[in-house]
C-alpha cells in the first residue's frame, strides 16, 4: 500500500508540474516575424498566480498569471530588425529563435488566396529568386469551432522563404511581399488564414452580426452549444427539412437501386445542372446524394460506343449507364469524361445515374453546361437543365459554410491580440449568389475585425489597420446587363466597400487568360497591384496604385459623355485603333445595347445608334469582363460600374442557418 501510495504521489507530482509549465499561443514559434513600430502583445498560459519574464532584444518585461492560467505581456515599440531570440522564463523556459521584426500582413479568404505559388503562373522560373530569409509565411489550419478558440493550429510553423518551402505560401501574399521587400528592405510576416470555397459569413464573428441589424435575427437562432452537438441538432433539421424537400424520408438502405433504368424516379424533385445545389433548393448540404438523368436514343445511335461528359462534379462521383458503372473520380476541379462501351446504350429510354459525395463547400455537378453532354459519333446530346435528385445521407460533421462564424471563431480569434500592419482579403466567388446583401456582411467584416483586436487593447492604429481587397476575377459566371448579373453586383458591393476609410481595392479583369476557370493563375500581377496600394498609402512611395473609377456622365443628345477619378497620366486603350471595349448604354426601355466608345479629352464618349436617347451606362457589367479594355496609361484597369439599379437580380438572397 506505502508503494502504491508513493507512486501515486508521484504521478500527481509530475501532473502538477507538466500542467504547470508556461506556454506560449501557438502562433509564436521559430522563425516568426513580430510587427514593428507597435507595442507586441505575447500570450500564453501557466499554473495560476505564476511569475512570467519575457527578454527580448534589450527589453525585460515580467508579469504573472491570473486565476485562470491567462497571461499576457506587451513588449515596447521595436524597430524593424533580428534575428532576436524570444524567452520567455517561468518554472521552465521556452526560447523562440530566429525571430524578426518587420511588416506582418494577414492573408485571408478563400480559395484565390489560398492558392500557392507552386500552382501559379512561371513557377519554375520564381524557384530562382525565391532565396529571401527577410520573407516568412505560416500556414493557419483549416479548422472550424461554434465557440471562440484561444490558440491555432498551423502544422507546418512559420517557414523561411526559400526554393524549398516557397511553393506551399500564398502566391497573392508572397508576390504582394516580394514586391513590397523589394522597395523597403523590411522583414515581411504572412499569416495565411484562408480557406477555399468560404463564404463571408463563416469569417464574421457571432458579436459582429448581433450588431447588425441585417443579421441579428439570424445569429439569435444559433445556440451557443460546442461543436459535436451543434453538428447533431443540424443534421436533425437536415432530416426534416430534406424529407419536406423530396416528400420521403431519407433510406440509405434502398440507396442502392437509385443507379437502375428499371428504377422509378417520378416523384423524384429536380434540380438545375450544371449548378451547385448550395444555390438551389436543397441549400448548405454536405452528404450523398442521386442526380438522374433520362434520355431517349433512336436504333443508329443505341448500340455504338459513346462518350459522356458531366463538366465537374464536387466532390467524389461514381456514375452509372442503365445500371452500369462507366467513372468516377474524387477531384471535386477536374472535368468528367467517360468512355461508354458498346451494348450498355439502348434504343429508347436510357438512364444516367450520378452518386455525388459532397464533403464540405460546394455540391454537385457544376461548371460549363457546354462540357454536359453525351456524343455518340457525329450526334451530341446535350445533358444540361433538370436531373432529378434523392439524398441518400447527410453527413453528420459541420463543414466551414455550415453556420455563421465557425472559420472565425477557430481561425481569427485565436490571432487576438497579435499584432500585424493589415489584412489582405480575397473573396467573393462564394456569395455571388447573395452579392446584393454582400454590401452589408463585407463591411461589417471588416468593422467586426478592427473591433475585435481595438477591443483586445492593441494599441497603435489597429481600430482602423489597412484592409486591402481584390474584386473578383473576370469569370464566365452568367448574366448579363439584360438578364442581370450577379457576378457583376458582388463586384458592385465590393466597390462599394470602398466607403470605410483606410480600404483599398485591386481590379483584376484583365489578368485572366481562361474565364472559364475561377482560379486565375496570374497572382504576380495581383500581388504586385496590391503592393502598389501599400507603398504608396503606407510607405511614402508616391505612384499611381490604382485604375480610372466612374465620376460622372452627362448627356448631349444620343451621346453620353462619360468622367472618372484615378486616371493617373491619363485614359488609354492597349487598342490600336483606340476602340474601347466594355460600354453598355440603354434608354428609358432599360433595354442595353453595345456602345461605341473612344477617348477625347481624357473622357469617355459613349453612343449607340440603337439608343437615340440614352439614360443609363454599364462598364464590364458582366461575369467574363476580359475584353473590356479601358485603363489608365499605368496599366490599372478601369473598375466595372453601373448607373442604375433596374435589375438587382440578387436582392432578395438572404443567408440562412438551414
Amino acid at each position: 500500500m506505502k508503494k502504491q501510495y508513493l507512486f501515486l504521489l508521484f504521478i500527481l507530482i509530475s501532473s502538477i508540474s507538466i500542467n504547470a509549465q508556461v506556454t506560449l499561443s501557438k502562433i509564436f514559434a521559430d522563425n516568426m516575424v513580430l510587427q514593428r513600430n507597435t507595442p507586441i502583445p505575447v500570450w500564453g498560459t501557466a499554473k495560476a498566480n505564476e511569475k512570467i519574464e519575457i527578454r527580448f532584444n534589450n527589453q525585460i518585461k515580467k508579469t504573472k498569471a491570473d486565476k485562470n492560467g491567462k497571461w499576457i505581456i506587451r513588449l515596447d515599440n521595436e524597430t524593424a530588425g533580428g534575428p532576436f531570440v524570444l524567452m520567455i522564463k517561468a518554472k521552465n523556459t521556452i526560447e523562440i529563435k530566429n525571430v524578426l521584426v518587420g511588416e506582418v500582413w494577414l492573408c485571408t479568404g478563400q480559395s484565390n488566396m489560398e492558392w500557392s505559388v507552386e500552382q501559379s503562373n512561371d513557377f519554375k522560373n520564381e524557384l530562382a529568386s525565391a532565396n529571401n530569409p527577410m520573407i516568412r509565411h505560416i500556414k493557419i489550419d483549416k479548422e472550424v469551432n461554434s465557440l471562440p478558440q484561444n490558440s491555432v493550429n498551423s502544422k507546418n510553423s512559420w517557414q523561411v522563404c526559400d526554393s524549398t518551402t516557397v511553393g506551399s505560401f500564398t502566391a497573392i501574399g508572397y508576390f504582394f511581399a516580394k514586391n513590397l521587400y523589394n522597395e523597403i528592405k523590411i522583414p515581411i510576416g504572412l499569416i495565411n488564414s484562408s480557406w477555399g470555397g468560404t463564404n463571408i459569413e463563416t469569417w464574421i464573428s457571432r458579436e459582429g452580426f448581433e450588431s447588425s441589424d441585417e443579421f441579428k435575427e439570424m445569429i439569435s437562432r444559433m445556440p451557443k452549444i460546442d461543436l459535436d452537438s451543434l453538428s447533431k441538432l443540424k443534421v436533425k433539421g437536415f432530416d426534416k427539412r430534406i424529407e419536406a424537400l423530396q416528400g420521403a424520408k431519407i433510406n440509405a438502405a434502398v440507396a442502392s437501386t437509385f443507379k437502375e433504368s428499371g428504377f422509378n424516379d417520378s416523384k423524384w424533385p429536380e434540380l438545375n445542372t450544371p449548378q451547385v445545389w448550395e444555390e438551389q433548393s436543397l441549400g448548405e448540404f454536405d452528404g450523398v446524394v442521386w442526380l438522374r438523368k433520362s434520355i431517349t436514343l433512336s436504333a443508329d445511335v443505341s448500340n455504338k460506343s459513346a462518350v459522356l461528359e458531366l463538366a465537374k462534379i464536387d466532390d467524389e462521383d461514381i456514375t452509372y449507364v442503365n445500371g452500369v458503372k462507366v467513372g468516377g473520380m474524387e477531384r471535386w476541379d477536374s472535368k468528367r469524361k467517360y468512355t461508354i462501351p458498346v451494348g450498355i446504350l439502348k434504343e429508347g429510354t436510357n438512364i444516367i445515374a450520378v452518386r455525388v459525395v459532397d464533403n464540405g463547400g460546394g455540391g454537385g455537378i457544376y461548371g460549363d453546361s457546354a462540357d454536359l453532354k453525351l456524343t455518340i459519333g457525329n450526334t451530341i446530346i446535350p445533358l444540361s437543365g433538370k436531373w432529378k435528385f434523392q439524398v441518400e445521407s447527410i453527413k453528420s460533421s459541420t463543414n466551414e459554410n455550415s453556420l455563421p462564424s465557425l472559420c472565425y471563431n477557430a481561425m481569427i480569434n485565436p490571432l487576438i491580440p497579435y499584432a500585424f500592419k493589415g489584412v489582405l482579403w480575397y473573396q467573393g466567388e462564394s456569395n455571388a449568389g447573395r452579392s446584393f446583401q454582400y454590401r452589408k456582411a463585407f463591411p461589417l467584416l471588416i468593422n467586426d475585425w478592427r473591433k475585435k483586436f481595438l477591443t483586445a487593447e492593441q494599441t497603435g492604429n489597429q481600430d482602423n489597420f489597412p484592409f486591402y481587397f481584390v474584386q473578383l476575377a473576370s469569370f464566365s459566371a452568367g448574366g448579363n446587363s439584360n438578364e442581370g448579373c450577379g457576378w457583376a453586383e458582388l463586384q458592385e458591393a465590393q466597390t462599394l466597400t470602398l466607403s470605410l476609410p483606410n480600404t483599398g481595392m485591386v481590379v483584376t479583369t484583365d489578368l485572366v487568360t481562361n474565364p472559364r476557370d475561377i482560379h486565375p493563375t496570374n497572382k504576380q500581377g495581383v500581388g504586385k497591384r496590391l503592393a502598389a496600394l501599400a507603398l504608396n498609402n503606407l510607405y511614402q512611395k508616391p505612384m499611381v496604385c490604382s485604375g480610372p473609377m466612374y465620376q460622372s456622365m452627362e448627356i448631349t443628345g444620343n451621346q453620353v459623355i462619360v468622367s472618372f477619378n484615378d486616371i493617373g497620366s491619363g485614359l488609354s486603350t492597349p487598342d490600336r485603333y483606340g476602340y474601347i471595349k466594355g460600354f453598355e448604354i440603354a434608354g428609358e426601355d432599360q433595354v442595353f445595347h453595345d456602345a461605341k466608345a473612344y477617348i477625347k479629352n481624357n473622357k469617355i464618349i459613349l453612343f449607340s445608334d440603337k439608343v437615340p436617347n440614352p439614360v443609363a451606362v454599364h462598364f464590364s457589367w458582366v461575369g467574363d469582363a476580359s475584353e473590356s479594355n479601358l485603363f489608365n496609361k499605368e496599366g490599372f484597369p478601369a473598375v466595372p460600374f453601373r448607373t442604375d439599379e433596374w435589375k438587382t437580380v440578387t436582392k432578395d438572397e438572404k443567408y440562412k442557418i438551414n
